[in-house]
């Protein structure tokens, strides 16, 4: 849903990717600085009780620089002839450790009903392991489902602001992400079955 929004501020942020390169920044290296944001948020989101308010504050900030990082690498990578198959690949393993990690910070901190959390996790997981396999037999998959890797992000990140008030709402934010990445890995199983049946 988000990935043509995705591509034109991609094309906005060429100024940016500029400046990260002259900084020594390759697309490896801002994979590596998005997964560390990522595990900062897991870990802001893990200790979240002690101090509510100021932590679901730089859960959300690690995790939205985290994303940042996301689109960052692709740019540069573009930008600067630098891409490459094994930082394609590079960038999704961190991208599902990053994503891992978000989910059990959020249960472990108690944040949420942990049958949700798994079915989250499970279904964000799945997402990306269709897309994956898809792909890997030659079936085109990019935008196909609503709960893309950004979508997840931008639903995760409107609820936790929403919990720094209303802390049942992460709860409902993470029941919201299970059903739609359940939905979505449902949806790219069936776009599948379709294309190979043709």
């Amino acid at each position: 849903m988000l990935t043509k929004l995705k591509k034109r501020v991609q094309e906005m942020l060429g100024a940016e990717a500029v400046i990260a390169q002259k900084l020594g920044f390759t697309p490896n290296k801002i994979s590596i600085v998005g997964f560390i944001l990522s595990l900062a948020s897991a870990v802001a989101y893990t200790i979240a009780p002690v101090q509510l308010t100021l932590l679901l504050f730089f859960a959300v900030l690690f995790m939205l620089a985290s994303g940042f990082c996301d689109v960052m690498d692709g740019i540069v990578a573009r930008t600067f002839n630098q891409a490459s198959a094994f930082g394609a690949f590079f960038d999704s393993v961190l991208d599902r450790y990053a994503d891992v990690a978000i989910y059990a910070g959020i249960i472990i901190g108690g944040l949420c009903e942990p049958i949700w959390g798994l079915a989250a996790l499970s279904g964000s997981v799945l997402v990306s392991y269709t897309r994956a396999r898809a792909e890997g037999i030659g079936v085109k998959m990019e935008s196909v489902g609503f709960a893309e890797r950004a979508e997840r992000m931008l639903i995760l990140g409107v609820f936790t602001v929403i919990a720094i008030f209303y802390l049942p709402a992460l709860n409902i934010g993470m029941i919201v992400l299970a059903v739609f990445t359940n939905v979505t890995a449902i949806q790219r199983v069936y776009h599948v079955f379709k294309v190979l049946k043709k």
